[in-house]
């Protein structure tokens, strides 16, 4: 495992591809970030969604489920040994889940790493409208007020563009993820709380 932390504190990100589901090794030419500032946006319809309460924050109630919930789709990145992967680095405490729940259950979540200063959203998913939404804006907003300085969502598309995610170079990319994997941060939301270690600690 130290040798794919190692891989992420540096900029990489496994991903299983091929018929065969081979797992790699792989990094952008640009990578997408969703800003800690205010270039976040949140879209007004979005916004009738928070304040009804609709939905509970959770972290790590249902690791499992959330990454199951992640692969479960016709054509995913996420295979059988990225799975058992992700299970191992939950186990140590750099895997998390943050999870939506309503009356019917878990709703939707994302799969994340932290490690120091850096979120990296590996992916995410939602069995109800609005679910897996939701929590991007309430990671976005507990990750600023935790000291968070980068949300790294590796690559762009039209949907996170809506909430202001951007692109930098891979070389700015790496500089500032040198200096944020080195210092520790925290998470909360609601009565959950992560405290990320520094990679350079370990």
């Amino acid at each position: 495992m130290n040798e794919l932390l190692a891989a992420y504190a540096a900029g990489w990100f496994p991903m299983a591809e091929g018929p065969d589901g081979s797992l790699g090794l792989f990094r952008a030419r640009e990578r997408a970030l969703m800003p800690l500032d205010g270039r976040f946006h949140v879209p007004r319809s979005l916004r009738r969604q928070l304040q009804t309460g609709r939905f509970s924050l959770r972290i790590d109630t249902a690791f499992e489920s959330v990454v199951e919930g992640c692969s479960d789709r016709p054509s995913t990145w996420i295979s059988p040994e990225l799975r058992a992967i992700y299970r191992a680095l939950h186990e140590l405490g750099w895997a998390h889940s943050i999870e939506a729940w309503d009356e019917q259950g878990l709703a939707g979540g994302q799969l994340g790493l932290a490690i120091g200063r850096c979120w990296i959203g590996e992916s995410m998913y939602h069995r109800r409208p609005h679910a897996s939404n939701v929590v991007l804006v309430s990671l976005q907003k507990a990750l600023a007020e935790g000291g968070f300085v980068l949300f790294d969502v590796q690559l762009s598309n039209p949907h996170l563009e809506r909430f202001g995610c951007f692109c930098i170079s891979d070389e700015d990319y790496s500089k500032q993820l040198q200096q944020a994997v080195t210092h520790p941060a925290e998470l909360r939301l609601n009565r959950y709380t992560i405290h990320s270690c520094a990679w350079m600690s370990r």
